[in-house]
């Protein structure tokens, strides 16, 4: 069924009556996906393929995501193996959760997904979380360091001076190992994780440079979810522009637990930390 002139008047009955969104294009090409997100706020199940903000919000209990064939040149054969996966989710998950009913005729698994996406989904996919995110991200740092060197000679100066250093010299800065102890296969609540990262940074100091370690629960698809950034101090200087910078990071939840480490330009100065292509990580 095709319904023509799309607007706000259509969607206001069409969003409350969709008990499933799905959205299949082509992954890497799905928008911004907004109509996904108001379906999660009214209580519908995306069924979507992982890409935008569904790679990201995906839990494996918010909906179902559409396996991608997305590494296949033959344009005919990945549509084949992709309908055939979005069928057998049709088949064998979606339908069957949905007339899983009780004795009151309520499907009981079903309503629980509900749930789960208006928990996990509708603090995120809210404008007003949007525009907090900016403010506070991106407008507010991107201000105050264009009032640290409003009317600075100098300071714009050294600023222009600092970014040249770090992009001439950002080639030889890298990751070259990671250590961590303190916490057993099986991690337990309030475990502290000690992380040490020895890195290389050419001509850079270490007040060029933030070392950071990002940090979380660990999906399925071994993603880490609703990750949390901690900054590691420098510890010791090694010959060779060589570094080793810690944290200590208290284990606050249960269940598998994940991190990688990544280094990022700073300079009081400047609020662009993450400078077009300038992020190692491990």
């Amino acid at each position: 069924m095709f319904l023509p002139n799309y607007d706000i008047a259509m969607a206001q009955p069409l969003y409350p009556g969709c008990d499933v969104w799905l959205n299949n294009p082509l992954r890497p090409y799905e928008a911004c996906g907004t109509s996904g997100m108001k379906a999660a706020l009214n209580g519908g199940l995306n069924l979507s393929i992982l890409d935008g903000w569904w790679d990201e919000w995906y839990d494996g209990e918010n909906g179902w995501a559409i396996p991608s064939a997305d590494g296949i040149d033959d344009a005919d054969r990945r549509d084949d193996i992709e309908a055939t996966a979005l069928y057998d989710l049709l088949e064998n998950e979606v339908a069957p959760r949905f007339y899983d009913v009780d004795g009151d005729d309520l499907p009981l698994p079903w309503i629980e997904m509900v749930r789960h996406t208006l928990k996990s989904l509708g603090p995120k996919v809210l404008a007003s979380r949007m525009v907090r995110d900016y403010v506070r991200q991106l407008y507010t740092p991107a201000a105050a360091g264009a009032r640290r060197v409003e009317g600075d000679l100098q300071a714009v100066q050294e600023l222009a001076r600092w970014k040249a250093a770090v992009r001439t010299a950002w080639p030889q800065v890298r990751i070259e190992h990671v250590e961590s102890s303190g916490v057993s296969d099986a991690p337990a609540l309030g475990s502290t994780l000690n992380v040490r990262v020895y890195a290389s940074l050419g001509g850079l100091t270490p007040g060029d440079i933030e070392v950071q370690v990002v940090h979380g629960q660990v999906a399925g698809d071994d993603e880490l979810r609703d990750p949390q950034v901690r900054t590691l101090e420098h510890a010791e200087t090694y010959e060779d522009g060589r570094h080793r910078f810690e944290a200590d990071i208290r284990l606050d939840s249960t269940g598998l637990f994940g991190y990688t480490v990544r280094i990022l330009p700073q300079h009081p100065c400047s609020s662009a930390r993450l400078m077009s292509g300038l992020l190692p990580g491990r």
